[in-house]
């Protein structure tokens, strides 16, 4: 029987082993989608309490503890630090199967050196063990990514934000990860969500000048773009329940914009979905333009439970996968842009594993402009980033794709502690490459398997975005 977590977690060959071992450690880690702050990350304050630093804001831990019968108030609400670590502790037993098992050990063997397994029976020690080693004051944000072996993280930035924080980060000598803004302009896009009036003021706020009309909008919004690309960002990010198709010429789009700020509960589906893809092609274009990457992340269906997100909050844990098709829209959104090669360097996440073929399948039509895999199927993403999900992704992927320029995995988190993930995914990778050339479908190549591992861990991804 293996032992739990030891040095050969998760690789079941001697070739997975090796390749892990020999070639998968030491590359650094390019989180090129995250949810940590620039603010969080130069104000660099101290954690002070293991509940603190593991649990805020980790919706995923949140949806466990539910399920195990968990009420809110040891979860959100205003239970002291020890009783919500004990309600996680009493919730991770119960976990076989689901990588926050994994995970959560991992935190604490790489981060405090505990490798008791958590559990209601050890919760106590535990508790006190990770706080003692935070009471030193050294587990700070950037000493966590530094030790952490981070090269370059990207947040996750709305065009209204101040990216201060960003710049006095790069400016920062004894820091040498970069922190760099990607733009996620999804409150722009959200006409149909009751806070957008208000968000168009503050982004007219933001940019300097009155959003008026379209031509205002898209003035403002390339304000902050250059803004943006001042901070050093190399990519976008987009966020869609499903991606929609409808096509409307400037000025059906003015004045869909023009009436929408003046009465957004009163535009039709077809209005919204008419600006979405209006305004969704100019920004390509100027991603293209600007050599940035357009990650789509399609598939989440948000803030499901209505009375939860209004006692929590939004993105606290009451999303799923949805099944809307995408494939035809997703294709006409990107033949439009390739027909006059505006298409930017693309990465489709695919949350709704069974779209997976439709969405590795959908890249070959559009690769080209002398990069590698310009069109990428994203690493497996939030429901998906467990065992099976990674393997699934990876191997859909490998069979309709080119796996070797693969940019791997990201972090998808708001938790200082989440690196490990990154481990996780490179034992999974190596031991399913590990089990291809066991098979004697790929040959015992060192070469090719070093330079494809490293390339998959960072290389790739370093190359891609231009970092």
């Amino acid at each position: 029987m293996r032992a739990f977590l030891d040095d050969d977690f998760m690789l079941y060959s001697d070739t997975a082993r090796h390749l892990y071992h020999t070639y998968a450690v030491e590359p650094p880690i390019l989180d090129y989608h995250c949810h940590l702050t620039a603010r969080e990350i130069y104000e660099n304050k101290p954690a002070t309490s293991i509940t603190r630093l593991w649990l805020d804001g980790d919706h995923y831990k949140w949806r466990a503890m539910r399920g195990n019968g968990i009420p809110e108030r040891r979860i959100t609400g205003d239970a002291d630090d020890y009783d919500r670590f004990l309600a996680y502790a009493e919730t991770l037993p119960q976990l076989i199967g689901n990588p926050l098992y994994h995970w959560s050990h991992l935190e604490l063997q790489r981060y405090f050196g505990i490798r008791e397994t958590l559990s209601p029976d050890t919760a106590a020690d535990i508790y006190r063990c990770a706080n003692e080693a935070l009471a030193d004051g050294t587990h700070t944000p950037q000493t966590l990514i530094r030790n952490s072996n981070v090269f370059a993280i990207c947040t996750t930035d709305d065009p209204a934000d101040d990216l201060r924080y960003h710049a006095l980060l790069a400016a920062q000598p004894d820091f040498a990860t970069k922190v760099l803004p990607a733009w996620r302009p999804d409150a722009m896009l959200s006409m149909e969500l009751p806070g957008w009036r208000a968000y168009m003021d503050r982004l007219a706020g933001a940019a300097g000048l009155p959003i008026t009309g379209l031509a205002e909008l898209k003035e403002a919004l390339l304000r902050r773009m250059d803004a943006f690309q001042a901070q050093g960002c190399v990519a976008s990010d987009h966020g869609m329940e499903a991606i929609r198709f409808e096509r409307a010429d400037e000025a059906q789009a003015d004045t869909i914009l023009r009436a929408a700020l003046s009465d957004p509960a009163s535009m039709t589906p077809w209005q919204i979905d008419a600006f979405k893809t209006t305004m969704l092609l100019w920004l390509a274009t100027e991603y293209h333009r600007r050599n940035w990457a357009m990650e789509l992340h399609i598939g989440a269906m948000r803030s499901c439970n209505r009375r939860m997100v209004a006692q929590v909050g939004e993105a606290t844990g009451f999303d799923s996968i949805c099944d809307h098709p995408s494939a035809l829209a997703l294709a006409r959104f990107m033949d439009t842009l390739d027909f006059n090669r505006q298409l930017p360097k693309t990465i489709l996440f695919c949350l709704n594993e069974t779209e997976n073929s439709v969405y590795a399948s959908m890249l070959g039509n559009f690769q080209g402009e002398d990069i590698p895999s310009k069109i990428q199927f994203g690493t497996a993403w939030w429901f998906q980033d467990h065992v099976a999900g990674m393997e699934k992704q990876m191997r859909d992927l490998a069979a309709l794709g080119v796996f070797g320029r693969f940019i791997g995995m990201l972090t998808d988190s708001r938790s200082l502690l989440s690196y490990p993930r990154h481990e996780y995914f490179r034992r999974i990778l190596c031991n399913l490459l590990g089990a291809w050339v066991e098979a004697g479908q790929y040959p015992n190549d060192e070469q090719a398997l070093a330079a494809m591992v490293r390339g998959i861990c960072f290389d790739n991804a370093r190359r891609y975005f231009g970092l």
